[in-house]
């Protein structure tokens, strides 16, 4: 879709009063007035109790239909009212990605007993014990669903580790021994092998785990009328499982079904080496290009944003990358912390918003606002948002020419007439810069679209005007209707 941006529907603190799925339906109208075109919405499937976000995974085949965990609902509303918001946002052409945890399952319903060697944390292939038994929650019955839509029981043998011994309450990293068992290959290498990330690991070198596991992504797929997947956790599952998920999913449901993986990692030469192990069947977060803008708002007029891209996935692999400012992961008080200083989020969002390349996701926090506290970027992406929808066509030419003042021009095109823009951004002073953007808009009287700046520009003959942008602050500038 010809500049499609997503929005991440979620974040932590969101109240547990099981009412988000209706207000996603009501909100329908306004996401696609704004210009969102597709939605990311949180793990839809039964955690550890109506308390959770969704990464705690107890029953994939649970959406809010089930009597378990002390509640048929989810934090987010029962599975009716999740297909009704889905449908609301079809019928505005509004594409769904559900976001899927598959790495690990918790909240199981007894425990088991079964053979384990605790590792290093920061060497997991490093046993620090002899063999021994433990006793752990790995057995998974879902008597509350009483086998309808699968009969797969989860038992020890389909994971390869855990984290709590219930004999003597410790909590460790358990790898699981016996025949086969091992942590899965295909994962990423940060502390010797991170396939194992938090509760039950589920397993990916045992066959049966792998089938029932694609026979769910193609169940969910079809049962929801899904348009794409988020995937959660990637860099910690066996890659050759998430090629052949997706292509099982495609055979049912076409090859434009979207995938999106998080691989947090800072890293391009790991996302890059991640995209090639996996044939290119998935996008991924740009989390270079966010930590790039991380140190941009940390260092302030000391950071050069002429380096804003330097070795991010946007612009390594263009057409592979979903940009982004800030998530649920990288928010305050996450695992993962790593929020962007807030005077620079609306720097941020005009770089992703503005430039040619990338999928752009907006983060609801940043929209909406965290804990019930409206966000004060709600306004400015509101423009942007405008700006892409209208003005943000055409050739790229970039004005990189300055550490602390940089510049952005579209040219603009045909098929969007009055389309083009010039964007500039300062960490330090405001400033000008000259900058030409071609004859035919000669005459023309363009404005600054987020109206910090209140004066019009009138371009010159030549093509040509002095465009200004204050301090610390984005400036878009657009012709004037």
């Amino acid at each position: 879709m010809e500049n499609g941006v997503m929005i991440q529907y979620f974040e932590w603190n969101l109240p547990a009063d099981k009412k988000h799925w209706k207000r996603l339906a009501d909100d329908a109208e306004h996401l696609k007035d704004i210009g969102i075109n597709a939605v990311w919405i949180p793990p839809a499937t039964k955690g550890t109790s109506d308390l959770d976000v969704g990464y705690g995974a107890y029953d994939l085949y649970d959406l809010g239909e089930f009597d378990q965990k002390g509640t048929v609902a989810t934090k987010y509303g029962t599975k009716e009212e999740l297909i009704t918001a889905i449908e609301a946002l079809h019928e505005r052409e509004i594409s769904v990605y559900l976001d899927a945890v598959m790495n690990h399952k918790a909240g199981a319903d007894e425990t088991e007993r079964f053979m384990v060697q605790e590792v290093d944390p920061n060497d997991r292939n490093k046993a620090i014990s002899d063999p021994y038994e433990i006793e752990g929650w790995t057995k998974f019955n879902f008597d509350g669903r009483n086998n309808k839509y699968s009969d797969f029981k989860w038992h020890w043998y389909h994971f390869n580790g855990t984290d709590y011994n219930n004999i003597n309450q410790k909590t460790a990293i358990y790898k699981m021994t016996g025949d086969g068992k091992n942590w899965d290959q295909g994962v990423d290498d940060e502390n010797g092998n991170y396939d194992y990330l938090m509760f039950a690991n589920i397993d990916y070198e045992r066959g049966d785990v792998v089938e029932e596991m694609k026979r769910w992504g193609v169940w969910v797929a079809n049962e929801l009328n899904l348009d794409g997947f988020r995937l959660d956790a990637i860099k910690h599952i066996n890659n050759n499982f998430i090629e052949e998920f997706l292509k099982e999913v495609r055979k049912v449901r076409g090859e434009d079904f979207y995938a999106v993986g998080e691989y947090w990692k800072g890293d391009l030469g790991s996302i890059v080496e991640y995209l090639d192990n996996v044939n290119y069947q998935a996008d991924l977060f740009d989390v270079p290009l966010h930590f790039n803008f991380f140190t941009a708002s940390k260092n302030g007029s000391a950071y050069d944003l002429r380096e804003v891209f330097n070795n991010s996935l946007v612009i390594n692999k263009k057409l592979f990358s979903v940009t982004f400012v800030d998530n649920h992961d990288s928010q305050w008080g996450s695992s993962l912390e790593s929020q962007i200083d807030s005077w620079f989020k609306p720097l941020a969002y005009a770089l992703i918003l503005l430039i040619a390349d990338g999928y752009p996701c907006i983060f609801y926090g940043d929209y909406y606002g965290v804990g019930g506290k409206e966000s004060p970027h709600r306004w400015v992406i509101e423009k942007l948002l405008y700006a892409r929808k209208n003005y943000a066509y055409g050739e790229q030419i970039n004005y990189f020419d300055d550490p602390n003042l940089i510049g952005m021009v579209r040219k603009g095109n045909e098929d969007h007439p009055g389309s083009g823009l010039v964007m500039l951004l300062s960490n330090h002073t405001e400033g000008t810069k000259k900058i030409n953007i071609g004859k035919e808009h000669a005459g023309e009287v363009w404005y600054e679209i987020t109206e910090n700046i209140k004066d019009e520009i009138h371009i010159d003959d030549n093509g040509e005007a002095e465009f200004k942008v204050n301090a610390g602050k984005a400036a878009v500038w657009v012709k004037k209707q």
